[in-house]
């Protein structure tokens, strides 16, 4: 069951962070990026993909905040299904983390 509003709850709070973008992602959706680089992307009000380094995913994964992503199991990508709205907040979270992991590279790449 996917949580009313939240794509657009989600996205919105995307749109405040400095520097990031929105645009439709190539498999339906919404994508936010940092420059070129995806920090994730939202399908509809019941699904959020978040990328993460191999090691930040494991450990996204150990303490039960995403499963492993929905199709691609063995990558860094991780899957948040939104059931309740803690689900939304917690979606929230990963994504500024996300964030500050693509900033920081992105920054590093200056």
């Amino acid at each position: 069951m996917a949580v009313p509003n939240a794509q657009q709850y989600i996205t919105q709070h995307m749109q405040e962070r400095h520097g990031v973008t929105i645009h439709p992602h190539r498999f339906g959706g919404t994508e936010y990026r940092l420059g070129k680089r995806e920090i994730g992307h939202i399908h509809g009000d019941h699904l959020v993909d978040i990328p993460f380094p191999t090691k930040v995913r494991y450990e996204v994964i150990e303490a039960g905040l995403a499963e492993p992503h929905h199709i691609l199991k063995d990558s860094g990508w991780v899957s948040l299904y939104l059931r309740q709205p803690g689900d939304v907040e917690r979606a929230i979270t990963l994504l500024q983390r996300s964030f500050e992991l693509t900033q920081q590279k992105w920054s590093d790449q200056k």
